[in-house]
């Protein structure tokens, strides 16, 4: 299958998914996994109709995203890897939206060089659903405080919350969780799925899914 048709199965996937759960069409948001894929392997995506798209990596995205932005108007781009303080300035400055803030230093930083830059980002919470040690994210217990800091005590818009789940379990139950903490943060975003359960993370109310490989094919 080329890229194109690759993408175009994934779309046809959502909206089975969105129907089946009762869902408005439309309301998941697809964001294309670009990381470790060079431009040219991009624009075909981006020639498809896709907008949107997730890197994982401050200084890789740079080396890629100002060339594809100035080409087409309306893209998104989502960081949904790490983010370190010293790449606070380069990620407000590239990305529109911030999945990935997942303690108080982080949240600081993005906040100054929203200030800075009179930059407005839309931003999620990212939340260790799984209690991996490996993983970063807030602990669940912890999100509604953290989410209430971000915005009482920071100013902060946070629009959502982001996981991933364990790769070995069945992800239902950890996206239900993920839907509850959103409930009680009075969030409505949830995003959640990759390429491997998006469909499963439509059920329990993904509003976004970040699907790289059933996309872009594996790297």
């Amino acid at each position: 299958m080329t890229v194109e048709e690759r993408l175009n199965s994934v779309r046809e996937k959502i909206a089975v998914a969105e129907d089946e759960a009762n869902r408005p069409k439309g309301s998941v948001q697809l964001v294309a996994v670009s990381k470790t894929f060079e431009a040219d392997a991009i624009r075909p995506v981006i020639a498809s109709g896709q907008r949107v798209f997730g890197e994982n990596r401050v200084q890789e995205a740079q080396g890629k995203w100002p060339e594809l932005k100035s080409e087409t108007a309306g893209i998104e781009l989502h960081l949904i890897g790490p983010l370190q303080s010293n790449k606070a300035a380069d990620a407000v400055a590239l990305f529109d939206v911030i999945e990935t803030i997942d303690r108080e230093k982080i949240a600081r930083a993005v906040a100054d060089e929203m200030r800075k830059q009179q930059k407005q980002l839309r931003l999620y919470v990212q939340v260790n659903i799984g209690m991996e040690p490996q993983k970063a994210g807030i602990p669940p217990k912890e999100t509604a405080q953290f989410a209430d800091f971000c915005r009482n005590d920071l100013g902060l818009t946070i629009e959502g919350l982001m996981c991933i789940p364990p790769a070995d379990q069945n992800p239902g139950p950890y996206f239900a969780l993920l839907a509850k903490l959103a409930g009680e943060c009075g969030l409505s975003r949830l995003s959640m799925g990759m390429s491997g359960d998006f469909e499963t993370a439509i059920q329990f109310g993904a509003t976004s899914v970040r699907v790289g490989s059933a996309i872009f094919g594996h790297r």
